[in-house]
């Protein structure tokens, strides 16, 4: 009977080769230099079941790879290796900065791993062993998984940084009035990327600090790779989420001042229409007396004084460079 939710599970060799196992292999025995790979989808009751009693894993390692949410984090143990990882959400319909946990579980001659949605990366793990290109230890693996979710994180975060440089090319020169809009979602997602990327950025050094003895010379040196790669996305999104802020900053104070200009102009026509609308309204009062009341030319002589007053209004604003 096979396990529901398992979805992977490999004996590999130490030399770039794996063989695919059958729930009846499971746990098994390996020798020098073989190591098992298990990967399971925890959400499966079955799978569940497996880790809860068959795995032989520490109840608190159990409870942590079965968890809905969690945090990227390293926890060294004397049983092993508790690593917990974010990656971008690249599956179809998704959000990039939806965020998808990935649980490790290992130690020097076993791995286990858990997720709800799908990874990338397990296509490109599965390729890499049919090819006989495989991890050659568990460290390896490690850094292989750390350093191919670093990569998609940072094609992402590539991604977010030229779509803001664009949106400042476009305030600049068309200024579209959707831009703001668009600042603001560019910005909100490179916060929610940043609030899962940073506390992961934290988790990877400590996988270089911590003394963990199965661990070569060169697994130190490759997660030192992803290391310093995870701080440049980081400081990129850092850097990403200053520009969109000071874009919206730039797009606000223009339409500031094209308010000002504006609500300037129409302050500039009420004063030259203030005197003209007083001399109208006094003329236009419903009293005996008006000058001009019986004279056929009046009206015209009216609209000349008009006409003068309000060029005499605006060369005197013109003159003092208030128009």
């Amino acid at each position: 009977m096979s396990i529901d939710g398992l979805l992977h599970a490999f004996l590999l060799d130490g030399k770039g080769h794996g063989r695919e196992l059958t729930h009846s292999e499971i746990p098994g025995t390996t020798q020098d230099g073989e190591f098992f790979w298990l990967h399971f989808d925890y959400t499966q009751q079955q799978a569940q079941d497996w880790l809860s009693n068959s795995s032989e894993l520490h109840p608190a390692d159990v409870e942590a790879l079965l968890k809905d949410e969690t945090r990227p984090r390293t926890v060294v143990s004397q049983d092993g290796l508790l690593v917990n990882l974010r990656g971008v959400n690249l599956n179809p319909g998704a959000n990039p900065e939806d965020m998808v946990a990935l649980r490790i579980w290992l130690n020097g001659n076993r791995i286990i791993t858990t997720r709800y949605r799908r990874h990338m990366w397990e296509a490109d793990m599965l390729a890499a062993i049919t090819a006989g290109k495989a991890p050659v230890s568990c460290g390896d693996f490690l850094a292989v998984v750390a350093d191919l979710m670093v990569g998609r994180i940072h094609d992402v975060v590539e991604y977010l940084e030229e779509q803001v440089a664009g949106l400042e090319e476009t305030m600049l020169e068309k200024k579209s009035q959707t831009v703001r809009n668009l600042l603001v979602e560019m910005r909100r997602q490179a916060i929610n990327l940043r609030r899962y990327l940073a506390p992961q950025r934290e988790a990877m050094a400590r996988l270089q600090s911590d003394k963990i003895s199965w661990f070569t010379e060169a697994d130190r040196m490759y997660l030192r790779e992803s290391h310093d790669r995870m701080v440049r996305v980081v400081e990129d999104l850092d850097a990403t989420r200053e520009r969109a802020a000071i874009a919206m900053e730039e797009l606000a104070n223009r339409v500031a001042e094209q308010l000002n200009q504006r609500m300037y102009m129409l302050s500039m026509v009420a004063a030259m229409f203030m005197p003209l609308t007083f001399l109208t309204g006094l003329l236009g009062i419903n009293v005996g007396g008006i000058p001009g009341a019986e004279n056929k030319q009046a009206f015209l002589w009216v609209c000349y004084i008009l006409g003068a007053v309000g060029l005499l209004l605006y060369l005197i604003f013109r003159k003092r460079k208030w128009m």
